[in-house]
């Protein structure tokens, strides 16, 4: 297949404000290629954890994650 002279150059991050049902603003996330970020409404900083460290938490026992069709 020959080497196309252009590509989509999408964005490097997909992020999602997170909202109550009354439409309050309770934090960010935002996903990257190799890490999950989170800051807090109000915060002007993110917390972040490796998507390896990640994965490993989420799909651990401990935190009662329940797979889903969505």
């Amino acid at each position: 297949m020959p080497k196309y002279k252009y590509e989509f150059a999408g964005p490097s991050y997909v992020e999602e404000k997170i909202v109550t049902r009354k439409g309050e603003t309770v934090g960010f996330i935002r996903i990257k290629s190799s890490s999950v970020l989170w800051k807090p409404a109000g915060e002007q900083q993110y917390y972040a954890v490796g998507l390896d460290d990640f994965v490993e938490w989420i799909t651990s026992p401990r935190t009662d994650a329940a797979r889903t069709s969505r």
